[in-house]
């Protein structure tokens, strides 16, 4: 009986030590889309930014690497009788390469004073969308004030105050406080670059994010080419204006349309869509419709031309100083001090897969971590200038609740007020995100190693006893 115990227990430990030999190192970080998961090859990117004013207008100028440009997004194909939509957000690039690259950028001017410090993380609350533990689109609309007077279908960024309970996204305080809130500041400002909803037409989307993420009052630059009804476009092209009715999938495909072909669709390109006319399949149109914005909707331009060339992005966007609408906009103000956030899309990826910065300070001829050139008119002459040196990371599915919870062992750094770049690298919080990804994943194989662990010096233990037990018996 003795011999077979020990027998048994050399051998329990031999394959306890075999299975952990094989199984070391192949960890639990597997892609998911089925639960929003999906981890970019690259934690980090680079990107450069520099900015320049004079006494009406504001420019900033940015430029990141990318293998190749992507200014295609969203489009309705013709397939077997009936349209058929490509680009809606995956987890993670898209493969047929229907998603447009995109750089935004989150302007405060000192009213939210934590965005100084933490940047992005703040507006990241519960429930958001493209999170494993997203909010149901069924539960957001028929919230009283999200869905029902909003129209909302799902969770988007929010300020942390707007809600009673940061860690409850129906918690929505009253509209009398959230007007309050806006008033005083409360809200920050959103550049946003789209390669095809927006730069044809030399244009940014101008948006803002208090208790979501809205557009500025007027006419944003694309509508929907859409008739749910009748479930076909509302428009094709003028095939005076674009050489055609419609464009080809297949050349879509092989990306053979550049920045001087119809790639796009806007109003001045367009006609109303005869259902009639003899489609075939592969026969394409935009889903969106460009238009010149107007109102404080329409406020950020695009200076000069922004294109991909030689493996980088070139973007310079511009904006009046004081655009006269200070409840969608950030005033800008010579010698004045402000915080901005970066992020950039690129790879066909879009949502919450994208690349953010750690805050930083912006001076108008003031000590900060980016200074504003001030130029007397006109355009700057950027030569002369020299660029800020960024690095962007992965965020993960970090959020805020959690960060201010006992779960974040720097939760009380936070409450103590000390800024995030203080603690931490971009590669630190890119490698942070993506364990926040596989979170249960991890904590589930920690306790199998533990276990294991127990279980092999358990092993060892009854058969160094039984060895000895048997030594002193001969």
């Amino acid at each position: 009986m003795r011999r077979i115990l020990l027998s048994s227990s050399y051998l329990l430990f031999g394959l306890v030590l075999v299975l952990a030999w094989f199984s070391h190192g192949t960890g639990v970080i597997k892609n998911d889309p089925a639960r929003n998961i999906y981890i970019p090859e690259d934690l980090t990117m680079p990107l450069q930014v520099m900015s320049a004013y004079n006494e009406n207008t504001i420019f900033f100028r940015y430029r990141w690497p990318d293998p190749e440009p992507n200014i295609y997004h969203d489009m309705l194909v013709y397939t077997e009788g009936k349209w058929v939509r490509h680009g809606a957000s995956v987890a993670g690039p898209r493969v047929d390469g229907i998603y447009e690259d995109r750089v935004t950028m989150l302007v405060d001017d000192g009213s939210v004073p934590e965005f100084g410090r933490y940047g992005g993380y703040l507006l990241i609350g519960d429930g958001m969308r493209f999170f494993t533990d997203q909010a149901g689109k069924e539960a957001v609309q028929s919230h009283p004030y999200l869905g029902e007077k909003k129209g909302k279908t799902d969770v988007r960024k929010y300020l942390p105050e707007t809600r009673s309970d940061a860690a409850d996204w129906r918690s929505v305080v009253s509209e009398d406080e959230l007007a309050r809130q806006r008033a005083s500041g409360y809200f920050l400002d959103l550049w946003h670059w789209r390669a095809h909803r927006s730069n044809p037409i030399d244009m940014s989307d101008d948006q803002y994010i208090a208790e979501y993420r809205y557009g500025d009052k007027g006419k944003g630059v694309y509508h929907t080419n859409w008739d749910k009804t009748l479930k076909q476009p509302m428009w094709m092209y003028d095939e005076q204006q674009a050489g055609g009715k419609a464009l080809s999938w297949d050349d879509l495909l092989a990306h053979k349309l550049s920045f001087d072909d119809v790639y796009y669709m806007s109003d001045v390109l367009t006609k109303p869509f005869d259902a009639k006319h003899a489609w075939k399949n592969g026969d394409t149109l935009p889903r969106r419709v460009l238009r010149k914005g107007d109102g404080s909707h329409g406020d950020i331009s695009v200076s000069g031309k922004a294109r991909w060339k030689d493996g980088y992005w070139d973007v310079t966007l511009q904006r009046k100083m004081d655009t006269g609408n200070p409840l969608d906009d950030k005033i800008f103000k010579d010698k004045a001090v402000y915080s901005v956030a970066i992020g950039v899309h690129r790879d066909a990826t879009g949502s919450r897969w994208h690349y953010v910065s750690h805050p930083i300070s912006v001076g108008l001829e003031r000590k900060a971590m980016l200074q504003a050139t001030r130029i007397e008119s006109g355009q700057p002459d950027w030569r002369g200038q020299s660029w800020l040196d960024m690095t962007l990371f992965y965020p993960g599915q970090v959020n805020w609740p959690l960060l201010n919870s006992h779960k974040h062992a720097g939760a009380e750094k936070i409450a103590m007020g000390v800024p995030v770049r203080t603690r931490h690298s971009e590669a630190q919080l890119a490698q942070y995100g993506v364990e926040m990804e596989f979170n249960d994943e991890i904590v589930k194989q920690w306790w199998l190693t533990l276990f294991a662990g127990i279980f092999l010096i358990f092993s060892l233990g009854v058969a160094i006893h039984m060895l000895l037990n048997k030594e002193a018996r001969s």
